[in-house]
């Protein structure tokens, strides 16, 4: 005898239901305004008047670090529809929330630098959708070795930008310090949960894109 949850009606109603949520979760990432659970992240000294020059500078960074948090929803959302373990997707569902944080945050303060959002984040957040059932496709975990290796290389990205941004820009300086701290953990809750490591070639492609991203969303 089979059950209602069973039938191939269920199946297909249960499949229509998650690709509807997950349209509606990309279309709200790409074009929404975006509210953060936490406070933003506040500087411990007050920041020195940014010249112009370092305003495009900073702008222009945290726009991609824009860009990494639309594609880390998208990687998250699609992790979260790949899994069959309730408790993984809860996982994956709790750090997209975080994310979320980050994406307004990153947005207020690109406002406030007179920067934009880049212009190609739908061409992003498909991309990373489909790289990130493409891993939850090959099992659990790999799609959290895939989180642990995509996190610790937001983690050095982030860690370039501290770097780079102006010392006199301690607002966005405070945020991406948050930011970081967040894909540790991260991170670390996807090698605890485990996260396998991932073959040489496959963290070198990773890296590839990457810079790809970072390079265009510098400039789009």
């Amino acid at each position: 005898m089979h059950t209602a949850s069973s039938s191939p009606a269920a199946v297909q109603h249960d499949g229509l239901d998650r690709l509807l949520i997950s349209f509606d979760s990309a279309i709200r990432t790409v074009f929404a305004e975006h509210t953060a659970a936490r406070p933003c992240p506040q500087p411990e000294t007050e920041g020195s008047a940014l010249s112009d020059e370092q305003k495009r500078l900073s702008a222009a960074l945290m726009r991609v670090n824009h860009v990494g948090e639309v594609c880390a929803q998208a990687l998250y959302a699609s992790q979260a529809w790949g899994t069959k373990d309730p408790v993984l997707k809860a996982q994956f569902d709790a750090a997209a929330r975080e994310e979320t944080d980050h994406l307004a945050w990153t947005e207020q303060r690109l406002k406030e630098l007179g920067g934009r959002t880049s212009l190609l984040n739908p061409l992003w957040y498909a991309g990373a959708f489909g790289i990130g059932l493409l891993a939850a496709r090959a099992g659990d975990g790999v799609s959290l070795g895939f989180v642990v290796e995509t996190e610790r290389q937001v983690e050095a990205h982030l860690n370039s930008h501290l770097d780079r941004l102006p010392e006199g820009d301690t607002a966005s300086r405070a945020i991406v310090r948050q930011m970081r701290d967040d894909e540790v953990e991260h991170a670390d809750a996807a090698l605890a949960a485990g996260g396998q490591a991932l073959p040489g070639p496959v963290r070198g492609l990773m890296k590839l894109a990457a810079k790809v991203m970072t390079f265009t969303a510098h400039r789009i």
